[in-house]
């Protein structure tokens, strides 16, 4: 009996963990996040024009800025998944009416994502590969 009430309680503060780190994910990922390393089918990107780039997430809605160029839209994130998962909607700007699945990672003030930009299926690894049109980011907090 005591086995049990000790592994309902472990299940139970595991449950409250997981919540925890989902709001926690939910809060974090806002904010201002520049590209430091960035790669389509393993061609990495200029560092010209990673300079260019700058991502605004806030309470489910993005602004990517490349150069002068906004483009806006919303995402959402599936927390459920591992590697946890990022939908990306154009709704202004060169994106508009597309959908982009994705993958991200957040650790402290470094952000990947994983982007199939081509549409079709959420990316299952952090790396991208030749002929295909996953674009791998890594940005950090500004």
């Amino acid at each position: 009996m005591k086995y049990y009430l000790w592994l309902t309680l472990a299940l139970g503060m595991a449950g409250n963990l997981a919540a925890v780190a989902a709001t926690n994910d939910v809060q974090a990922i806002q904010g201002q996040w520049h590209p430091v390393q960035a790669e389509l089918a393993t061609h990495p990107l200029p560092n010209a024009l990673l300079q260019s780039i700058r991502l605004q997430l806030t309470a489910g809605k993005y602004e990517a800025m490349v150069g002068t160029e906004p483009d806006r839209g919303t995402y959402t994130l599936d927390l459920a998944q591992t590697p946890k998962g990022m939908s990306i909607t154009g709704t202004a700007g060169p994106n508009q009416g597309k959908t982009f699945p994705a993958i991200y990672e957040l650790t402290g003030d470094t952000l990947r994502i994983c982007y199939d930009l081509s549409g079709a299926k959420r990316p299952a690894a952090f790396q991208t590969l030749p002929g295909t049109k996953l674009y791998l980011v890594t940005y950090q907090r500004q």
